[in-house]
């Protein structure tokens, strides 16, 4: 997906549990849902010190604005900056502080906010832009290789032992790459990229990506393993590759108007192998290469100079996000060879730590799913360890990055066969790509996670990864929590024993992002799974954004376990930039105990005022392996309502009953009441290969409708019965009791 800075509408909903405590007359807390929100806010005690500080626009747009920070029983500090966005670069003494920011020209303060430090900030320091500036020049090329990057006839046994493995592995791909990786030119791509996209288009495109992915890793391949090998047809062939990139116009279909991700990937390529092959390179290749790094970096630079204030503003654009940490990297790497690196560097570095994804708040996740997430994760590797080696700042040891690599382990635990939510939840996980993110932490959960995922990290990563690895210095591992609440993203994870790979997983969504970028219309939805086998599942496939199946099925709430009404009417999606982020769910209700986790979600914005209410509430009894859920629903008209329900095999109908068994585990879905009809549904055609089949409860058309149904894994056929009391009623489900209102 194209999210340009310049030219597409970004948006997002103020999130829920972070949104500003003013009323929308303060200026710097917008009452558009596009526009950045203003933070830290609330008393929230904030997990990064410093924290970053952000607020809307001022519609003057002046040069500056002056930040007054409070610390309680201290005299006020002023600071100037000119973004509306600050980022101090010391540490702030623990207390609880008032903020207000004005425009540099006038008085116009802000309403003042507040936060508190505590002993469980944690200190995560980015200096200056002079102090980084400095400190970068003064390294010699290579500069974004870590210090452990060094010959092989260097190497201890430790390493050997270590990397020994990927460096003859990465070292044999790129010799057999260097004959079956082809030349190619801009007459390879001869469609016009810029109108509608076709099935046609959309071929050219991915062939183009695999095409640049297979060139540029090809030359950070061989730059690298030059270092390290002093293998003289390895340097023959960086070369070789970085002049078929070079030769590549960047006005043409790898430019930045037509291919965003393509130009940022030959550009950071070409200055990754300036850097890695330092002196070894000679000066005439060095300066040509140089050319297109700076005019490719260019286009990058110019796409975020907008009038409207770009991603400071608006920050959250997916590709504008990778794009500027892209330009970051290109500017450390290229500091002190090409004149404009200082302005690149002076706008992107900085601002790229401050921010990095805004999919979620400091305690994890990523909203537009576990695909996209590990996409954002592999980048990360690819941007973050030489950000490290060349300035110093280690975005691993962000609070964020943290909360990020944590998330998955909710979301996307050892054994998972597909991912989660949104788009590409169909696919099977990378786990190699999650353990080489996950081995660059050093904390317990990280340990675990990293010794139960199979298989071995990319060596391209690998070996330019310090030595040890962060994660080899924690002596423990730890299993984390088997329930989770991620309320930034509006995701809850109810795990039978999250450390036992036969655990029953239930996944809920209720989000504060709706269905926008990559999310899909599917708030208030769930999925089940037990030991490895899909259960309850989100049907249709991703074959390309946009497509008719991506809007007509593969979005649409009726493809996914949630209310529908009147035949498969659902939540609303507005094509593929949904700006109307009004159109979202919420977590109101969260608690997590040995024995029962119970989660509740509000999706009634997301119907856009078709109905009245939509609430779901689920209790997973962990000890009875099953889960109850309940959905309250009204309408101002009365609508047939539909408990939507799909399966990865043919599910079996019998007695409002219906059986999903996957190869060894099954669950039945069971009614509590009888005032609803089991019908089998049809969907889209699946994917070739695949099979989904489709069901619903269906309720009498009414003005209100109340579903209640239980999820009895393995199918132990429990005795259920629903029992009025005085204050409501007691729902018992084999030896659990609930109480339920009237």
């Amino acid at each position: 997906m194209k999210l340009r800075t310049a030219t597409v509408l970004r948006a997002l909903v103020l999130l829920a549990l972070g949104a500003s405590n003013v009323s929308h007359a303060d200026w710097a807390a917008s009452p558009s849902a596009r526009v950045v929100r203003a933070a830290p806010v609330n008393l929230q005690v904030q997990a990064q010190n410093p924290p970053s500080f952000t607020w809307a626009m001022h519609s003057t747009k002046p040069a500056s604005y002056v930040v007054e920070l409070t610390r309680s029983g201290a005299a006020p500090e002023t600071f100037t900056v000119d973004r509306n966005w600050m980022l101090p670069s010391a540490v702030l003494p623990a207390g609880t502080y008032s903020w207000r920011v004005r425009p540099g020209n006038s008085t116009d303060w802000s309403s003042p906010r507040s936060f508190v430090i505590d002993a469980t900030s944690k200190t995560f320091v980015v200096p200056d832009n002079a102090t980084l500036r400095a400190r970068i020049v003064a390294k010699p090329h290579p500069r974004g290789l870590a210090p452990s990057v060094i010959p092989r006839a260097q190497w201890t046994a430790a390493m050997v032992a270590e990397r020994g493995t990927g460096l003859t592995d990465l070292t044999g791909g790129t010799y057999r790459r260097m004959t079956s990786v082809p030349v190619y030119t801009d007459a390879n791509w001869p469609l016009d990229t810029t109108g509608v996209i076709t099935a046609a288009v959309n071929t050219q495109i991915q062939n183009m990506r695999w095409a640049i992915m297979d060139l540029t890793r090809q030359m950070e391949a061989t730059s690298m393993l030059w270092r390290i090998t002093k293998d003289k047809n390895l340097l023959n062939e960086a070369i070789k590759r970085g002049n078929q990139l070079a030769a590549l116009s960047p006005t043409g279909p790898t430019g930045y108007k037509a291919a965003d991700q393509e130009c940022r990937s030959i550009t950071l390529a070409l200055a990754k192998a300036v850097d890695f092959l330092g002196p070894d390179l000679d000066a005439t290749t060095r300066a040509a290469w140089l050319k297109v790094i700076e005019a490719r970096a260019e286009q990058i630079y110019a796409a975020f100079q907008t009038p409207d204030g770009g991603m400071d503003q608006f920050p959250f654009d997916s590709h504008g996000q990778a794009a500027q940490g892209y330009l970051a990297l290109v500017s450390v790497l290229t500091l002190g060879d090409i004149p404009a690196a200082d302005k690149w560097f002076n706008f992107a570095f900085r601002n790229y730590v401050h921010s990095i994804y805004p999919w979620s708040g400091s305690e994890g996740g990523f909203a537009n799913g576990t695909s996209y997430g590990q996409h954002a994760a592999l980048t990360s590797l690819a941007l973050w360890q030489p950000i490290a080696a060349a300035t110093g700042v280690n975005i691993f040891e962000k609070p964020w990055a943290e909360g990020f690599m944590k998330s998955f382990m909710h979301f996307q635990p050892p054994g998972s066969v597909t991912h989660t939510f949104g788009d590409e939840h169909e696919q099977a996980p990378m786990p190699t790509e999650l353990k080489g993110f996950a081995s660059r932490f050093a904390t317990p959960e990280a340990a675990w996670y990293t010794k139960n995922l199979l298989g071995n990290e990319d060596p391209l990563t690998l070996l330019q990864a310090p030595f040890p690895l962060p994660v080899a210095s924690v002596t423990t591992s730890k299993v984390p929590s088997n329930g989770a609440l991620y309320p930034s993203i509006g995701w809850a994870a109810m795990h039978s024993d999250l450390g036992d790979r036969a655990r029953t997983s239930i996944y809920f969504k209720s989000s504060p992002y709706g269905s926008y970028n990559h999310s899909h219309a599917d708030q208030n939805s769930l999925l089940v799974s037990s030991g490895g086998r899909p259960l309850l599942i989100e049907t249709g496939w991703y074959d390309w954004y946009g497509s008719p199946l991506w809007n007509d099925w593969y979005r649409q709430t009726k493809a996914h376990n949630a209310i529908t009404y009147d035949g498969g009417k659902g939540q609303t999606v507005l094509g593929n930039y949904d700006v109307q982020l009004t159109r979202n769910g919420s977590i109101s209700s969260f608690a997590t105990t040995a024995g029962m986790d119970y989660v509740e979600g509000d999706a009634t914005p997301a119907y856009d005022s078709a109905l009245t209410r939509a609430k779901r509430q689920i209790w997973y009894m962990r000890t009875q392996d099953m889960a109850i859920v309940r959905d309250t629903l009204a309408s101002a008209t009365a609508r047939s309502f539909e408990w939507n329900l799909h399966s990865p095999v043919v599910m079996s109908i019998a007695n409002n009953v219906a059986t999903i068994t996957n190869v060894d585990r099954s669950l039945c879905v069971r009614p509590v009441t009888s005032d609803m009809t089991l019908e089998k549904r049809a969907g889209a055609p699946s994917k070739p290969g695949t099979i989904e089949d489709h069901a619903a409860f269906v309720k009498p058309a009414a003005t209100s409708a109340e579903f209640l149904v239980v999820l009895d894994v393995g199918c132990k056929n429990p005795k259920i019965t629903l029992t009025p009391t005085a204050t409501g009623r007691t729902l018992t489900v084999g030896a659990a009791s609930i109480t339920l209102p009237k």
